[in-house]
């Protein structure tokens, strides 16, 4: 292989950060009712004293956590890239820990688009590629451009497509 492989260039939809602040506001808000709810008990029934004081390191960390959560999607978008050629799949992403995947297109064993609930409210899809060992996701992507990477992936990887 004489040629460079440049950077991959292609970036996610930017409605993702949308979808993933919505997701990170939802774990968040039922972790603060359990929250709640275990406070309301520990008051209640008047638990061991270092039970109440976990609950309060639980919730401390539980709200450095949801800070993380509401700043995290800014840095996933921001970070994460991926192409495609007639050899390879290239999946690049991190701020901190950058990675940088190459999936040889002779090793993928099926390619298929996924959509959940967040997902469809945005018309987004998120692109799954399996290998024998391993499986790769591109995490939110717009329908067009899922629908068109996948058959693309299943021509160059010569596998059946799956989903939609």
């Amino acid at each position: 292989m004489n040629e460079q492989l440049q950077s991959p260039e292609h970036k996610l939809s930017s409605k993702s950060v949308k979808v993933w602040l919505l997701r990170e506001a939802i774990e968040n808000l039922i972790g603060f009712i359990v929250f709640i709810v275990l406070f309301i008990f520990d008051y209640k029934f008047t638990w061991v004293d270092w039970v109440g004081w976990v609950l309060i390191g639980l919730a401390v960390l539980g709200i450095l956590g949801a800070i993380w959560g509401f700043i995290r999607p800014y840095f996933l978008y921001k970070h994460w890239r991926y192409d495609i050629s007639e050899e390879f799949l290239q999946l690049k992403h991190g701020a901190l820990k950058e990675e940088h995947q190459l999936v040889p297109m002779t090793k993928i064993q099926s390619v298929s688009t996924k959509q959940g609930p967040l997902l469809r409210k945005y018309d987004l899809y998120s692109l799954s590629v399996q290998t024998m060992g391993s499986s790769h996701t591109i995490p939110a992507l717009d329908q067009e451009v899922a629908t068109k990477l996948r058959n693309t992936i299943a021509q160059y990887a010569k596998v059946e497509e799956m989903g939609e």
